[in-house]
């Protein structure tokens, strides 16, 4: 008996051993070898992380010298469901649904079902109002998150350098896609250790929370007056005419700042859903490039004279043709004005023989008349100060979203010909934005100065107070201030020689025209054409520069009837509203 016993005890003994090593080593793989699985395990279940939204920064405008608000943000909140405290997902669904509308999501059922998760949106962007009704329900598992949405109390003002903010929240065009990074700030988060009942403990460690970063206020150099204004007078401008597409662009020549940059047709940002042809998002100030036309012949002057080449009374002799290397003739809208006639008469009269002769006696040539070589030489010096100089056919780096670069051919390509830089001299054989041509004009009647083009004035704090971006300084020297001076006297003289009557007395105003044909399948359309003037005003200085751009397709438009009266409209608004003072005749 007592064997017996003695055996059954040295069994329960070694069977409790055995299960004392079972325990032990199933709580050794539990505590450490799988301690980090059984924490986030815990944590999962007892921690709940919330995401706190920035607010976006607001936009603002100049009015005059104050900054005013043009996109705001508006409270609304996002409706989220933590899938596995929901006891009655249909209830939620059918919830949401009637007070939520439009903003519900497509797959709410899925998402109050999802039960890994403690976190899914099903609604956003409702008011107040729907999230206190949907409260009222108190279905369990459903939360509010309160944040905002964008709001532009100017309707379809600069909408296209704006840009809107699109359903997941990123910037899509112009300055709200541009900015995007300033403008968004940085997401702040909330981590809470719950109880049993999911109610927050309100000490450990492992409560965080990191606050979110706000975006940046950001004031724009656009004024709100200025812009209302010009955008008037473009549609003023395209119903007179017949037009489809219009733009326009105001620049203080004194900083490259842009005061107005308009483009129709055009949308409302706050509707941006509702747009059927995506085209009215573009900015073809920045986006668009194309042939400017005699525009470019005050740059073809400029480099002229910044290079001794001519001088406004230098004469050549006009047939009314030229021929490039005895190549087909290049001839002049504008007959009649033939014989010994100075560059001045050219500019006034738009006479590509003029230009095209510049263009050769840039590289020294000396041909009869009805003849030039546009030798290497001219074709150098001409891209130098094209595109190193003015930036032609280059991005100028303006805080606008989808700047296009467009083209200046390298006399070292092979398309760089005499040819080529022949029709350069004109306007044609390049393609180029607005904002890079006035840009470079700017420079033109400024003395000689470049300035960056930007849309940014400034920031407002925190505080609400305005604080103005630094003054900007030149980038570069594009030509000698003697050669400004005569350049913008030579722009002034070309407008006064028809359209003085136009502008108000004792003020400043210069411009040229700029009638280009466009290409349709590699060959120039005589039934197409853009209508452009470029020009600028001012007192004692040049205190604007107005460039303004027509066409539609499969109609003829002309500088001087269609482009060049929406300008002097602009024109002579802005004396007004600058208050500048006559100098006297």
């Amino acid at each position: 008996m007592n064997i017996h016993a003695h055996s059954r005890i040295k069994i329960l003994t070694l069977l409790s051993l055995m299960m004392m090593a079972i325990f032990v080593a199933r709580l050794f793989y539990m505590q450490i070898i799988r301690h980090d699985y059984y924490v986030a395990r815990a944590d999962q279940e007892q921690i709940k992380s919330l995401v706190i939204p920035a607010t976006r920064g607001e936009i603002w405008a100049m009015d005059g010298s104050t900054p005013q608000k043009i996109v705001l943000n508006e409270p609304v909140y996002t409706v989220f469901v933590d899938p596995k405290e929901v006891t009655n997902p249909t209830a939620i669904v059918k919830a949401v649904r009637e007070v939520a509308g439009g903003e519900v999501s497509d797959d709410i059922e899925t998402l109050v079902n999802a039960k890994p998760s403690r976190y899914k949106i099903v609604a956003k962007n409702i008011t107040l109002r729907q999230a206190e009704k949907l409260k009222e329900k108190r279905l369990k598992g459903l939360g509010f998150q309160k944040t905002t949405r964008r709001i532009y109390p100017e309707g379809q003002l600069a909408a296209q350098t704006l840009g809107f903010v699109n359903a997941e929240g990123k910037g899509q065009y112009g300055v709200e896609e541009s900015l995007q990074s300033q403008l968004q700030g940085k997401d702040g988060l909330r981590k809470s250790v719950t109880d049993v009942s999911n109610i927050p403990l309100t000490i450990g460690s492992k409560n965080t929370e990191v606050p979110a970063k706000n975006g940046a206020n950001i004031v724009l150099s656009i004024d709100r007056n200025i812009q209302a204004y010009t955008e008037k007078a473009l549609a003023d401008g395209l119903q007179r005419s017949g037009a489809t597409r219009g733009s326009a662009v105001v620049m203080d020549p004194q900083s490259g700042k842009i005061m107005a940059m308009a483009n129709l047709p055009t949308y409302n940002p706050e509707k941006y859903n509702q747009v059927m042809d995506a085209q009215a998002f573009n900015n073809s100030v920045v986006m668009r490039p194309y042939e400017p036309g005699s525009v470019m012949k005050a740059f073809t002057a400029a480099i002229g004279l910044d290079t001794n080449t001519i001088t406004p009374k230098s004469t050549y002799n006009n047939i009314d043709r030229i021929a490039v290397q005895g190549a087909p003739n290049i001839g002049n809208a504008t007959k009649g004005q033939t014989g010994t006639i100075t560059i001045q008469k050219a500019l006034n009269y738009s006479l590509n023989t003029g230009f095209v002769t510049v263009a050769d006696r840039l590289g020294g040539s000396d041909n009869p008349p009805g003849d030039a070589t546009i030798n290497r030489k001219s074709r150098d010096i001409m891209y130098q100060y094209l595109h190193d100089r003015f930036g032609l056919g280059q991005t100028t780096g303006v805080e606008v979203a989808n700047e296009q670069a467009g083209v200046i051919i390298s006399p070292t390509e092979v398309q760089g010909n005499p040819f080529r830089y022949a029709n350069m001299s004109f306007g044609q054989g390049m393609n180029l934005t607005m904002v890079q041509v006035a840009a470079g004009f700017c420079s033109i009647v400024n003395g000689g100065n470049y300035y960056k083009p930007t849309v940014l004035a400034g920031i407002v704090n925190d505080s609400g107070e305005f604080k103005p971006s630094t003054s900007p300084s030149p980038v570069r020297q594009t030509i000698s201030p003697a050669a400004s001076a005569s350049a913008k006297q030579m722009v002034h003289d070309a407008r006064a020689e028809f359209y003085s009557g136009k502008d108000r007395k004792g003020y400043d105003v210069g411009g040229k025209t700029g009638t280009s044909q466009t290409l349709i399948n590699g060959s120039y359309d005589n039934d197409q054409t853009v209508a452009s003037y470029l020009g600028y005003g001012g007192d004692t200085r040049p205190r604007y520069v107005i460039m303004i751009q027509v066409s539609a397709d499969n109609k003829k438009f002309a500088g001087n009837t269609d482009a060049l009266p929406i300008f002097t409209d602009i024109s002579n608004w802005m004396i007004d509203y600058m208050k500048l003072q006559p100098q006297g005749n």
